[in-house]
C-alpha cells in the first residue's frame, strides 16, 4: 500500500524569509526550520498568528542553521504547544541559542520602550516573546553529529552535511520509506574566506532549494581594494565608515579581511570598533568549534587582538564621541535594529560619514531602502535626513549565486520527481526555474505560502 507525505509550506514559499516546511508522515510530523519572516510590515505581521497546523502533533524539529530567518520562531512554537527535541549540529545549536537570547532581549526592550514613549498602537506593547520564553525553548535542544545518519523511527532517517555559509549550517536529508527529501538550507559559496565549499547532495527524490541568488550572479569584485579604497578616502574626509553588518559569519568575516588588509599595509592603523554583542559571542562559538572553520587558534587571537570590541552601550557613545576618523562594525545587517541604529542617528546626517552595506538587503528594510537612494530614513519614531554616502558590496554574500546553485544540484545523480523553489523573491524564484528547466528538464515548482502538497513514498 501507497504511504503519502504531506508537505506543508509554512515559511519561505514564495518569499525570502520564515523558513518553516512541515512534513507530516504515519510515523512522524517533522518541522524543518522554524524561522520568523523579516522585511515587509505584511510579512512580519505574520510571526503574530500561531500556525495553521497541529503544533502539538509536531514530533521534531531540525534545523539547517542558526540564522533568526531559519530559527526566531521557535519560541512561539514552543508557546503554541510544541514539547518535541530541536536537532542541529553543535555550532548551530551554540548560535541558535545566541540568537534566540539577544532576539528575546530586544522584542522585551522595544515593547518597554514603545510603551514608554507611547509609540506603539498596541495597548500594551507586548514582546513577541520574553528571555522566559527563548530559555524553555533552549532547553529542547539536542546536539546531532554532522554526516552522520540518525535514526528518527522505523521507515525515517535523517543526515547533516556540511553546507558552507555560517559556521555549523548544513543541509539536510531526510530518508522517508526510501525517498530522499533534501532540504538545501542556505547554500555557502566556494572559496570562502572564513568556511569551507560546501559539499553536495547525490540524491534527491524531492530537492528543497533556496533561490535567494537564483536570478544573479554576484559581480567579480576585489573586495579588498573596494574596502582599502574606502577605508583611505574616510581618512581624507576625516569622516567616519559604519558598516552595518550582520553578527553571524559576515561580522567575523570582515573582522578578518580589515586585519589581513592591515597586515599587507593596504590601510594604516585606523581604530576598528565591533559593536555587537551578538556578534561577539559569535566569536567565542569560533573559539569553540575550530574544526568548523579555516581560521588557525594564532590567526583568530591576532585579528580579535586588532579590534577594539565595544561591550556596553556607554561605550558605544563613547565611540560615537571619538573624534578620529574609524570604522564601526555593527548589528543589525539590514539596518533593521541593534546599535547600528544608535551610530546612525548620530552620523547618517553628516557628509563625512559613509555607509557600507554589505550582502542581501530584503525588500522593505532599512537597509534596502538606503541603497535604493531615500533622502530620509525613520526609526525611534522619527525622520532622519540621509547626507552620508551610501555604497553598498554586492559580492560579499554568504549566499551562493545562481552559478552555485546550479554547481550544487550538479552532482544529483537521479531525476528527482519535484523540485521545489524556496527562499527567493518572486523574480529570483522564476529565473531559477526557468534555468533549471532549461538545463535539466526537472519539474520544478514554485510553491506559494501556506500551500500543501501531498506526494507518494
Amino acid at each position: 500500500m501507497s504511504k503519502f507525505v504531506k508537505i506543508n509550506f509554512l515559511g519561505a514559499a514564495g518569499v525570502v524569509t520564515g523558513s518553516k516546511f512541515l512534513l507530516e508522515t504515519s510515523e512522524k510530523h517533522i518541522l524543518v526550520d522554524c524561522g520568523m519572516f523579516q522585511g515587509l510590515k505584511e510579512l512580519r505581521e505574520l510571526n503574530w498568528c500561531d500556525l495553521p497546523v497541529d503544533v502539538p502533533s509536531i514530533d521534531m524539529v531540525l534545523l539547517t542553521h542558526g540564522h533568526l530567518d531559519h530559527v526566531g520562531y521557535l519560541p512561539r512554537l514552543v508557546k503554541q504547544g510544541f514539547t518535541g527535541k530541536i536537532l542541529g549540529t553543535a555550532p548551530t545549536l551554540a548560535i541558535a541559542e545566541i540568537i534566540l537570547k539577544d532576539s528575546a532581549k530586544i522584542h522585551e526592550e522595544e515593547a518597554e520602550k514603545a510603551n514608554k514613549e507611547n509609540y506603539s498602537k498596541h495597548n500594551p506593547a507586548l514582546p513577541f516573546y520574553t528571555k522566559k520564553d527563548a530559555e524553555a525553548t533552549i532547553e529542547r535542544f539536542q546536539v546531532e553529529m554532522e554526516d552522520t545518519w540518525i535514526k528518527l523511527s522505523e521507515h525515517i532517517s535523517c543526515r547533516f552535511q556540511y553546507n558552507g555559509h555560517i559556521i555549523g549550517s548544513t543541509f539536510i536529508e531526510l530518508d522517508i520509506e526510501g525517498k530522499r527529501f533534501v532540504f538545501s538550507g542556505d547554500i555557502g559559496r566556494r572559496n570562502d574566506y572564513l568556511l569551507d565549499d560546501p559539499k553536495t547532495p547525490e540524491w534527491a527524490d524531492f530537492l528543497f532549494i533556496e533561490s535567494t541568488y537564483g536570478d544573479k550572479l554576484h559581480p567579480e569584485e576585489d573586495i579588498e581594494e573596494i574596502l582599502a579604497d574606502l577605508i583611505n578616502e574616510t581618512i581624507r574626509n576625516k569622516g567616519n565608515l559604519i558598516i552595518p553588518s550582520f553578527a553571524v559569519e559576515r561580522l567575523q568575516m570582515l573582522m578578518y579581511i580589515l586585519w589581513k588588509l592591515y597586515q599587507k599595509n593596504k590601510i594604516p592603523n585606523i581604530p576598528i570598533f565591533i559593536d555587537s554583542p551578538m556578534g561577539t559571542n559569535v566569536l567565542e562559538v569560533f573559539r569553540r568549534f575550530p574544526k568548523w572553520h579555516k581560521l588557525s587558534v594564532e590567526e583568530y587571537h591576532a585579528m580579535c587582538n586588532h579590534m577594539n570590541i565595544v561591550e556596553s552601550y556607554r561605550e558605544t557613545w563613547e565611540t560615537i564621541d571619538d573624534p578620529r576618523s574609524k570604522i564601526v562594525v555593527a548589528g543589525s545587517g539590514m539596518v533593521t535594529g541593534g546599535r547600528v541604529l544608535t551610530y546612525l542617528q548620530q552620523l547618517i546626517d553628516e557628509p563625512s560619514t559613509t555607509v557600507l552595506l554589505i550582502g542581501y538587503q530584503a525588500e522593505g528594510t532599512r537597509g534596502r531602502a538606503l541603497k535604493d537612494g531615500v533622502h530620509e530614513v525613520r526609526f525611534f519614531g522619527k525622520y532622519y535626513p540621509v547626507k552620508a554616502t551610501i555604497k553598498s558590496i554586492e559580492s560579499l554574500s554568504a549566499h551562493a549565486d545562481q552559478a552555485g546553485l546550479l554547481q550544487w544540484i550538479s552532482t544529483i545523480k537521479n531525476i528527482p520527481e519535484k523540485v521545489y523553489l524556496i527562499h527567493g523573491e518572486p523574480s529570483s524564484l522564476d529565473a531559477f526555474r526557468v534555468k533549471i528547466k532549461d538545463i535539466y528538464n526537472w519539474n520544478v515548482i514554485i510553491p506559494k505560502l501556506t500551500t500543501v502538497e501531498e506526494v507518494r513514498v
